[in-house]
């Protein structure tokens, strides 16, 4: 029954993804200087139109990793080394998960794992989107858990005003930035400080 569920799953969300494709669904891109290096994170900003983020996170695989944001993987790119959270990160390019666990016990997670070409997950796929990477739906512990680089607690905190679209942002902390992801009433941080 488990597998039949997140099938429906998996299919409901492919077919979403081909709703917000025609609809153009907005990207976002939050940037920051650490260490005189350039951070970029770019990601999906679903919205939440009238539904709580406890309804969405109900829907999350038995392993409650979600993909940080909404259709093409979310990705951080960092042109030099990094501490996130106080780990070491490497300069390059990550796919970003989010671990969603009980109440506010969220995990950051960046991966080496780039992702799948839509196109190998779903026959549909429209020709210019069939090699755009996608995020693991499902499966993500066993298809890309041992690419994990980065798997760091984030503190739990209140957005200034509530966030229909799912916002990441960095604000200059030091020599770094703080990452804040937030959607609805709710919001989550990590540091991002250089290596040296």
């Amino acid at each position: 029954m488990e597998i039949r569920r997140n099938g429906l799953v998996a299919v409901a969300a492919f077919a979403m993804a081909a709703s917000a494709l025609a609809q153009g669904t907005p990207r976002g891109n939050a940037t920051a200087t650490v260490g005189g290096r350039k951070v970029t994170l770019d990601y999906g900003r679903p919205a939440l139109k009238g539904r709580s983020l406890d309804e969405l996170l109900k829907q999350l695989p038995p392993d409650r990793m979600w993909r940080a944001g909404e259709n093409q993987v979310t990705t951080l790119t960092c042109e030099g080394e990094l501490l996130v959270g106080g780990k070491k990160v490497p300069a390059g390019k990550y796919s970003v998960y989010v671990h969603a666990g009980e109440g506010d016990a969220w995990d950051f997670v960046l991966n080496k794992d780039p992702g799948v070409p839509l196109g190998k997950i779903w026959d549909k796929a429209p020709d210019n989107m069939k090699n755009e990477p996608w995020p693991h739906l499902e499966g993500y512990t066993k298809a890309a858990g041992a690419s994990e680089i980065v798997r760091t607690k984030m503190a739990a905190t209140k957005p200034a005003q509530p966030a229909d679209l799912f916002t990441a942002s960095f604000a200059p902390k030091g020599k770094g930035a703080t990452l804040t992801l937030a959607w609805g009433t709710q919001a989550w941080t990590v540091d991002v400080q250089p290596a040296q």
